[in-house]
């Protein structure tokens, strides 16, 4: 069986669901149980307090079966532990799209839920500021989930 980046089981669409994030018009399919469900909250939260999730914009995304961009490892969007979130403001490569107080709070809620959620703008090579991704196992997921 293929596993994205992360280690978890990958394209396989049945390990699946949409889910909508609350307080937006959004749906996205992410991976079933606390991986998925704390993507959610993160998406939920980010919308009320770091920016809206762009109505009518679909540059949101979950699930998708393919390999990291410019790589041949699966996506952790492979396995739906990943989620791009106003994909147009903060393009691949791009650095900076976001305000020190963005990022000061993006980092704390990370630093809350004990990491298990990696954030593309702190890569090391390619920025990926749109970009949020499951670095934990399911347990560790299931303990940090908060409810919002």
């Amino acid at each position: 069986m293929p596993v994205s980046q992360n280690g978890y089981t990958a394209n396989d669409i049945s390990l699946t669901r949409v889910y909508e994030i609350p307080g937006t018009d959004r749906r996205v399919r992410l991976r079933k149980g606390p991986a998925g469900e704390l993507l959610v909250e993160f998406a939920a939260w980010f919308h009320v307090r770091i920016e809206p999730i762009d109505r009518g914009q679909l540059d949101d995304w979950g699930y998708a079966e393919r390999p990291i961009r410019g790589g041949t490892s699966l996506s952790n969007h492979a396995s739906g532990t990943a989620i791009d979130l106003n994909a147009l403001r903060h393009p691949l490569g791009a650095s900076g799209t976001f305000q020190a107080w963005q990022v000061q709070r993006i980092r704390r809620w990370l630093r809350t839920r004990h990491y298990c959620v990696r954030w593309g703008g702190d890569y090391s090579r390619r920025k990926d500021e749109m970009h949020w991704e499951i670095v934990r196992d399911v347990e560790a997921c299931r303990r940090n989930l908060r409810g919002s």
